[in-house]
């Protein structure tokens, strides 16, 4: 009886600390840069925070400017257009889909 309590409590516990795990990782995916009415505009947990006030280095070493301007660490440049974000590990979003950087000139 004593193993069956102390294997259901692990259980218990390393499912609470992966679901505490998971929604940080989430909360942290809902934080972005977006082109918003021309404008760079913050985004944290979904939310818009105000304007981008300083050049933003993303996880993944790609910088974004104050007027869109996104440089990837290789030195590959793009400008963002009206409604294109970029997730703070560098990802390209528009709307809700992924964009490919593949086409990005220097």
């Amino acid at each position: 009886m004593m193993n069956y309590r102390a294997v259901t409590l692990a259980v218990v516990a390393l499912f609470l600390s992966v679901s505490f795990l998971v929604s940080s990782v989430v909360a942290a995916e809902k934080d972005s840069i977006m082109m918003k009415d021309g404008k760079m505009v913050r985004f944290h947990d979904g939310k818009e925070v105000g304007r981008m006030d300083r050049e933003t280095t993303m996880s993944n070493g790609t910088k974004v400017t104050m007027k869109g301007k996104m440089i990837t660490k290789d030195g590959k440049e793009m400008q963002l257009q009206e409604g294109q974000m970029v997730m703070m590990d560098g990802k390209m979003m528009e709307g809700e889909k992924d964009v490919k950087m593949e086409g990005m000139g220097k």
